[in-house]
């Protein structure tokens, strides 16, 4: 049974074994927990999930959801969970909390995903000395100071206010922000919901960040056939969604209680890779770029032990473009 819910810090998610429905125990599956978001940027998750290939190479897994995928990462951290799909700048942020959260698969470029959004407000000039929602610490804060930075415009012109991503709908309807900048479905649905709303600046020509799928290093060495097997169903499920994309938004849909309509119109929004490609290593270098200029940035990242492309080399041989990581 699928189980949406928010974990709690000390929920341990144990690795076992179930009973798969029907055989009468003869057959096992191995449990497995992961957690993400709420949107279409995830869906390789949802689809492996509803069409059954977790299951189909032997997998019981739990889909945990919470306010963003990145706001999940932390729950790696002693294997709560076994992997997580958010976004590039949360995985170093992590990283550097415990070094065992390692990005395994580059899942999704983020082509037309992102965009600030106003209320009564005519333009990008006329938000500031006004409150701007920002998902601290996830793809929302890096777009906001790339915008900046590409506008010539200084962050301390706009006060940022620590908003999650599904509640920045709310907020700008209630007044508690003028403006909010982050990724679908959050700016679609504020468009069709609050009066005055309009989009004052997309992604693109800006910034078109990463989601990658995280893992415990521990557990993965400990678990390599069960990770292999895991990667094994994301990449079907990314098959599914390129090659049957109507199919594809209907379990999504269907995962999300989202309207069909919206899952069909912001999927082709998104690139579905499960890869490592050279912009793979582009996005993460700019996320430790951001924490390095704010100061944030504990140590210069070592590549060799955050990037771990050997589950989908493992896999899928020929998905890894990546000849040599940065020193």
């Amino acid at each position: 049974m699928r189980r949406r819910t928010l974990l709690t810090a000390g929920a341990l998610a144990s690795v076992s074994l179930a009973a798969l429905p029907g055989t009468g125990g003869a057959q096992t599956l191995t449990k497995m927990t992961i957690a993400t978001g709420v949107d279409p940027a995830f869906s390789q998750f949802y689809v492996a999930k509803e069409a059954g290939f977790f299951e189909k190479n032997g997998l019981d897994v739990t889909i945990n959801t919470g306010p963003s995928g990145s706001a999940m990462i932390p729950f790696l951290v002693n294997n709560q969970v076994q992997a997580a799909y958010g976004s590039d700048l949360a995985g170093v942020i992590n990283h550097q909390v415990d070094p065992n959260i390692v990005a395994v698969a580059d899942g999704t470029y983020l082509v037309k995903w992102l965009s600030v959004i106003g209320k009564n407000v005519p333009d990008l000039e006329a938000l500031k000395g006004k409150k701007v929602g920002i998902a601290m610490g996830t793809g929302s804060e890096i777009f906001w100071r790339r915008v900046l930075e590409k506008r010539n415009l200084k962050l301390t012109d706009f006060t940022m206010v620590n908003v999650e991503a599904p509640e920045m709908l709310a907020a700008i309807e209630r007044g508690d922000i003028d403006g909010f900048a982050v990724w679908e479905p959050w700016p679609t649905r504020t468009l069709m919901a609050v009066k005055g709303t309009k989009v004052l600046q997309t992604a693109e020509g800006i910034y078109n960040n990463i989601n990658f799928i995280y893992m415990n290093r521990g557990w993965i060495e400990k678990n390599k056939a069960t990770a292999e097997k895991f990667m094994l169903s994301l990449m079907q499920a990314n098959d599914m969604i390129e090659k049957d994309r109507p199919a594809a938004a209907r379990l999504v849909a269907k995962f999300l209680k989202m309207p069909l309509e919206l899952a069909t119109e912001l999927m082709p929004k998104v690139e579905f890779d499960m890869d490592w490609q050279p912009r793979s290593i582009e996005a993460i270098q700019v996320s430790e770029k951001q924490l390095a200029d704010q100061k944030k940035l504990k140590a210069p990242l070592d590549y060799s032990k955050y990037v771990y492309m050997d589950l989908i080399k493992a896999v899928r041989p020929e998905n890894v473009k990546v000849t040599a990581l940065p020193k």
